[in-house]
């Protein structure tokens, strides 16, 4: 009995001693080189970006870390929640011609950091300054960062020269691209003062308006409230006085001595007995 399975062929009884021959051609079923190279070829391409991007994360977090440790005065910078080349700033500016300036600003880092163009600063209100362009409130770092080269210029340099003109006007003349700003600081100080005026006080102005952004990192203010902003005015007093407070490490000098190391080391608990 032939199995349900296979199926007997049809067999010529005149050509059994014939040898077999195959009808008809195998089919191609395997892609062809240049596909595969194509397609692997994409997977890399996906698999480089991934890794550089991941890196230029890590360098971008390195970045702000180094800012966090300047401890740079008067002036607060976070990344973007929904994109890290986007930095949110604020500056205040706390003597000299722009005292009592609120300005804020954005950082953008090009899509080649930190290798290409240096970063652009752009302020998010109207400031008459020498070094900072009339048309776009851009902020001109091409005196300050001629060129940009990685593991040379930090962002936290950038910062730096942000608060650095607001206190430095004279010094940025030289480098002026608001000519007007320029030649009244030069030749008219007084009618320059006014117009920094108005920019601190529109700046102050719209401190309160509502961001031009969804962005959770973007930096915002509230009125004071007390009832919702007393206690927590009260636990930041409470931490700097706390901080005030003289403390004394554990001594390895004996009472009376001066030789380092005199003391012998205080019996831990389970060396008692």
């Amino acid at each position: 009995m032939i199995p349900a399975t296979t199926r007997p062929a049809k067999v010529d009884p005149n050509t059994t001693n014939q040898s077999f021959t195959r009808q008809g051609s195998l089919r191609r079923v395997i892609p062809s080189e240049h596909n595969k190279d194509n397609i692997f070829g994409r997977q890399n391409e996906d698999i480089n970006m991934f890794y550089k991007t991941v890196h230029q994360e890590y360098i971008i977090l390195a970045e702000y870390k180094m800012v966090v440790s300047e401890n740079i005065k008067s002036i607060y910078v976070i990344p973007s929640k929904e994109n890290s080349f986007v930095w949110f700033g604020v500056i205040f500016v706390r003597s000299g011609l722009y005292e009592d300036g609120i300005f804020r600003f954005t950082i953008s880092l090009p899509d080649s950091f930190p290798d290409g163009e240096h970063p652009k600063v752009v302020f998010q209100s109207e400031i008459f300054h020498p070094v900072i362009h009339a048309d776009n409130n851009q902020l001109d770092l091409s005196s300050g960062f001629p060129t940009w080269t990685r593991g040379e210029q930090h962002i936290w340099q950038v910062i730096k020269y942000v608060h650095w003109i607001f206190y430095n006007v004279e010094n940025s003349i030289e480098h002026a691209v608001n000519r007007e700003a320029a030649n009244l600081y030069t030749e008219n100080l007084d009618t320059f003062k006014e117009r920094v005026k108005e920019c601190v006080k529109k700046s102050q102005e719209q401190l309160y308006t509502p961001p031009p952004t969804n962005d959770k990192h973007y930096i915002t203010f509230e009125k004071y409230t007390p009832k919702v902003h007393d206690e927590v005015k009260v636990l930041m007093l409470d931490e700097a006085n706390e901080s005030r407070l003289p403390t004394v490490g554990h001594s390895w000098v004996s009472p009376g001595s001066f030789k380092p190391l005199s003391r012998a080391p205080t019996p831990g608990p389970d060396s008692i007995s």
